[in-house]
């Protein structure tokens, strides 16, 4: 599978069935402006696996971050100080 690349033009002219087509095999396309790689266009499927795997890696970082003692009980009031002071 290769990465197809569609130009904002033919975009234009030829809508949202370009897009179908280039993404039909679950692969993403690539929009180009002025021959330059610009937005990335991602089956819904594909789309929500990557946020899935987003998630997935925040809550492995939440996890280490407790085993490793990288965090802090305190008020609201103090975190919203603290953190407005970095």
């Amino acid at each position: 599978m290769s990465v197809v690349a569609i130009s904002a033009n033919e975009l234009k002219t030829k809508g949202v069935a370009i897009l179908d087509k280039a993404t039909a095999d679950g692969q993403e396309a690539i929009i180009t402006v002025r021959g330059k790689d610009k937005y990335v266009v991602l089956p819904m499927e594909a789309y929500n696996h990557l946020r899935e795997c987003e998630l997935e890696a925040a809550i492995q970082a939440v996890k280490n971050d407790r085993k490793t003692g990288k965090y802090h009980i305190e008020s609201v009031d103090a975190h919203i100080r603290r953190v407005m002071d970095v």
